[in-house]
Order: structure tokens, then sequence, then C-alpha cells
């Protein structure tokens, strides 16, 4: 990405919030939206703490290194959970991380917790996620336990993203928090949070 992109994805950003707030599934000052800036080195725009969703502004927003520290100390905190969003980033095919709060997520990632997953399976809506080709195919959704240290559970997200088995692929759970999900760039990951927030939902009106 350019300097001169970051405006834009400001923007895009903005956007998504205001989406996502309407949509149920960023209340209050919950979830926060990164897009990663530079590879090497790391540079991810990120929500800033604390900032309404619904209502961002283009000042609502930090750029953060590889370790989730704001390159400007005149920028403002970053989220607590921006360990989260680098560790994604830090894959190449990763671009943009969404993270988000929504009633049917928290109450799923509950529901299976005792499992430690969720699967998903027959649904069509399922190849709007990216390399999906078939309703038929299984989507496999960790859930994590929740945490406030967020450094330990971003070493576990880390090891996961790059376990050789069965690798995260599309996103995981936070139990009882939400879900975080990604994309090679802000679009796919939009398109991601709407198929499996689709998804959410029908699951959890069927039980």
């Amino acid at each position: 990405m350019t300097e001169q992109a970051e405006p834009a994805l400001r923007a895009a950003l903005i956007e998504t919030g205001a989406q996502f707030y309407a949509r149920g599934w960023s209340y209050a000052t919950s979830s926060n939206y990164s897009v990663r800036l530079n590879r090497d080195p790391l540079r991810l725009l990120i929500t800033a703490s604390g900032r309404d969703k619904g209502r961002l502004t283009p000042g609502d927003f930090v750029v953060v290194d590889e370790n989730g520290r704001a390159v400007d100390e005149a920028h403002p905190k970053p989220s607590a959970e921006t360990l989260l969003h680098v560790v994604a980033a830090q894959r190449e095919e990763i671009g943009a991380v969404l993270h988000t709060h929504s009633v049917w997520s928290t109450l799923l990632s509950e529901r299976f917790a005792k499992s430690g997953a969720m699967t998903l399976a027959g649904y069509e809506m399922q190849k709007g996620l990216a390399g999906v080709a078939s309703h038929e195919e299984k989507i496999r959704l960790e859930i994590f336990a929740n945490t406030q240290d967020i450094p330990a559970l971003a070493e576990t997200v880390a090891a996961r993203l790059t376990e050789p088995s069965q690798p995260l692929r599309h996103g995981y759970l936070i139990r009882g928090h939400g879900l975080y999900t990604w994309g090679r760039d802000l679009a796919e990951a939009r398109r991601h949070v709407e198929a499996l927030e689709f998804l959410f939902e029908v699951v959890g009106r069927q039980l």
C-alpha cells in the first residue's frame, strides 16, 4: 500500500464500521478492524481503543508496527487486541483482519465451547468463503477461551495459523466474545464476515 492509499483505507474502514453497527455486529465500542499498509516492515492501520464503530472518524485510527505499538506518539492508543491482528497480518496472504461481536457468534461460541470448535457444513453460503467451492465442504472454526492475556492468546493463534495439519483457515471464535476473520484485502474480509454471520444466524435459529 502507498501512503496515498491510507486516507481511502480509513474511509473504507469507517464505512465498514457503520455497516457492521447497522447489522448488529459491532455495537458500542466493541470490535476492531485493521488493514495492512506495508509488510516489511509491518505496518497496520487499526481502529484505536474505545471508539464507537458506528461513528468512526479519520482520527479514530492508529498505525502500529510488528509489536503492535503506535509508530507515532501523536496517534491514539491502539486496540487492546492489536496483537491478534498483527500475528494474522504477518501472513503474506492476509491483508485485512475484522473482529466483530455479534449476538449469534457470542451465543454459538458458548454453545460449542466444550468441543473446542464449531463446524459448518451443507450451506450454500459457505461458498462466500475464499477457496470453498462446495456446500459439502466442512468449515471448522476453532474456539479459544476468552482471556485478558492478549499476548498469550496471540502466541497461540500464531502457532495455529502455521500448524501444518489443520491451520486456521477462515477465522476463529473467542468464547463469549466474538469472531475474528480475515481476507487478502478488506473487501474479502468483509465478505467473510457477512457469510459467517449469515451462517451463525442460520445455525443459531435451528438450535
